[in-house]
């Protein structure tokens, strides 16, 4: 029988005298390899140790295109710059390996991209999603394969809840919302219009500033849901002019879009007709400051990163991302979830030396903690696996020459306020 790589027939060849005198060296030389290791053993001299490399394989699902691309892309280099600059920090001989995958902001394909990544890559590991419904679809695979999802973006406040093999280190829409909807009532507007973006986190945005506005006093006089793929904004915001709210909370995507509706705002004279403008963190990205301009000025959101951010670990985590990247990006919340969930995993493969099954995996992410994140402290909660991080109540506004989200007011050691008012049944 042939072996792999060798010639058929090479088995039954003649060795030649060349051959011959080559083999000989070649045992002299393991002779000679021998009796100096037994030398080395005898004097006491440590020889090095064998090493068996680990490859961890995390399947990495992300919205690269779509919709959700901007802010896909925004995550990415947070998760990359982290990866570029912590791999020399894993266990001797522990490499991780990110498949990279597109879920071109759909859940079909983000569910069929997880079940290839388990059945056919044998990931030990899911990580990312932007979209909500999206992490959603992909959740009850988890709970089959015993597959831990580590998602650094998706907002949706029941996912976790889906299976016990997910865990969150972003945030949840309630988690901004609710407290921005009790702090517009301390403003001593009376009267709301939300406009949201019309699939999960939009329909949790609203819910959330609609339970904080009404509990503290306030009043709903309309609300409007509106495409989250192909919006048309203009009719939105005249909707909203016509109502004449003291306040109107409105909730869009990061990115684009939030670019697009602040401009609409500010076309049809929404603030000069003096109703306010809240939301959360999504509605003035800090990478698209500089797109939206005086648009932006003076809005209030409230959110759980900003690059203003006057925090040690923020200071350092912006010099790195401006060795990287240049004056090319700006990060903002995405980049820095981003972070902060591979600096979680990385934290569990030094505790595992890499070893680990998937239920060893989410007892120590339901126990994890850290104080070096751009955010502020960050832990999470062992009891319902999501976040547990102060949120800033934000102005923009200029600074130092630039547009900034300049954090006033701090609530801290936030946990998901949606999972506190609805326990499990």
């Amino acid at each position: 029988m042939t072996e792999p790589g060798r010639e058929p027939g090479a088995e039954t060849t003649p060795i030649r005298k060349g051959k011959e005198q080559d083999m000989g060296k070649a045992l002299h030389r393991v002779t000679l390899a021998t009796a100096i290791a037994a030398a080395m053993l005898a004097i006491g001299a440590p020889l090095a140790p064998a090493r068996a490399d680990t490859e961890v394989k995390i399947g990495y699902i992300n919205s690269f295109s779509g919709f959700l691309a901007q802010p896909g892309d925004e995550m990415d280099k947070g998760i990359m710059l982290y990866k570029q600059l912590h791999d020399k920090d894993l266990p001797p001989g522990v490499t991780v390996t990110l498949l990279k995958r597109d879920d071109t902001s759909t859940p079909e394909t983000a569910k069929r991209l997880a079940q290839e990544l388990i059945t056919r890559d044998h990931v030990q590991l899911l990580f990312g999603l932007i979209a909500s419904p999206n992490a959603a679809a992909i959740a009850p695979l988890t709970a089959e394969a015993k597959v831990p999802l580590v998602i650094t973006n998706a907002a949706g406040s029941a996912i976790p809840r889906i299976s016990p093999y997910v865990v969150r280190v972003s945030f949840t829409l309630w988690h901004s919302g609710l407290p921005m909807g009790q702090w517009a009532v301390k403003q001593g507007w009376k009267t709301a219009f939300t406009a949201v973006s019309d699939f999960i986190p939009g329909h949790d945005a609203d819910d959330a500033f609609k339970k904080g506005f009404t509990d503290a006093g306030g009043k709903i006089v309309g609300s409007i849901a509106f495409s989250p793929a192909s919006p048309d904004f203009p009719p939105v915001v005249q909707r909203i002019r016509d109502t004449k709210p003291d306040v109107a909370f409105v909730w869009v995507p990061a990115g684009t879009q939030a670019t697009a509706m602040m401009k609409a705002i500010q076309d049809l004279g929404v603030r000069q007709a003096g109703i306010n403008i809240v939301s959360t963190q999504d509605l003035v990205p800090d990478e698209e400051l500089p797109n939206m301009g005086s648009a932006a000025v003076g809005v209030i959101t409230a959110g759980n990163y900003s690059v203003a951010g006057d925090r040690p670990a923020n200071k350092a985590f912006l010099e790195q991302w401006r060795k990287a990247y240049g004056d090319k990006a700006a990060p903002d919340f995405l980049s820095a979830d981003g972070w902060d969930g591979l600096a979680m995993v990385y934290d569990m493969l030094k505790a595992t030396k890499g070893k680990f099954t998937g239920d060893e995996a989410m007892k120590f992410f339901a126990n994890w903690k850290s104080d070096a994140s751009p955010r502020g402290p960050i832990s999470i909660d062992p009891n319902t696996r999501d976040i547990v991080q102060n949120i800033y109540i934000r102005k923009t506004e200029m600074k130092d020459g630039k547009l900034a989200n300049v954090e006033f007011d701090t609530i801290p050691n936030v946990k998901d306020p949606w999972k506190e008012l609805n326990p499990p049944k």
